[in-house]
């Protein structure tokens, strides 16, 4: 699972400056109306809809703006009909990556993202190439500077809370879950004061690639935010493992 944990340490450490706020906002807002056109406008009852607006409060969307993209997604307001779809690809040294896309013009989202895959030496796969190598996992990680616990004891307090594995890796725990499992987890871990920085149901690779070398790590992570900065994409997995010391 490191290739995974490494990217979203990555992610969420860069500092998310002002002006990227909109496009932040514009991707929430569309996995909000889709999940709520799915499943209703109830966040009790709906588990996707509940997820997209927590993630949602986590960015500080405002409430109103959640609330509207709900009535969008429940009222099937036109100019809002996103479709779902799975790319598959390679990055630099074999890397897989999979793509979770909403897009209204599918024509334009697999251009956009084969360009970028050419561009930094990537390359589009057919459907079903790398998608074998993920499952989906709860995702929770909770920054070593961030507790005063030790490792046993978080780890002690992760498995009480129904946690699968909790994997110390640099300056953070990695705390993975059973999907359905992983609201139960982090309520938990919350109510234990367990300070978590990041917490998504996420797609978690089983085996990973090794990048040591600096040139191609560089070339990978620069893919990775071209991939994300798309408006059509809404995640992006992959599979590398970069050393700390490399990504510092």
């Amino acid at each position: 699972m490191a290739g995974h944990s490494k990217w979203a340490n990555v992610k969420h450490r860069k500092a998310r400056v002002d002006a990227q706020k909109g496009k932040i906002f514009t991707k929430l807002a569309r996995e909000i109306i889709v999940a709520a056109r799915e499943g209703g406008g109830d966040i009790n009852a709906n588990f996707r809809l509940r997820l997209a607006v927590q993630k949602a409060r986590d960015n500080n969307m405002p409430n109103e703006n959640i609330q509207r993209a709900i009535q969008k997604g429940t009222g099937g307001a036109d100019g809002e009909n996103y479709e779902q779809v799975i790319y598959e690809g390679y990055g630099p040294a074999g890397v897989a990556l999979l793509l979770e896309v909403l897009t209204d013009n599918r024509n334009r989202t697999v251009a956009d993202i084969r360009h970028h895959l050419s561009k930094h030496g990537g390359s589009l796969g057919e459907a079903g190439c790398v998608s074998w190598m993920f499952v989906r996992k709860g995702m929770l990680i909770v920054k070593k500077e961030d507790t005063d616990l030790g490792e046993d004891d978080l780890i002690m307090i992760a498995l009480e809370a129904g946690a699968e594995d909790v994997d110390p890796e640099g300056d953070s725990y990695n705390i993975t879950t059973l999907p359905e499992d992983f609201e139960a987890v982090k309520k938990y871990l919350q109510e234990q004061n367990v300070p978590v920085s990041v917490a998504e149901v996420t797609m978690v690779p089983q085996s990973t690639v090794v990048i040591e070398d600096p040139e191609v790590a560089a070339r990978i992570l620069k893919l990775m935010d071209a991939l994300e900065d798309l408006d059509d994409v809404q995640n992006v997995y992959a599979n590398f493992d970069i050393p700390e010391e490399l990504l510092n």
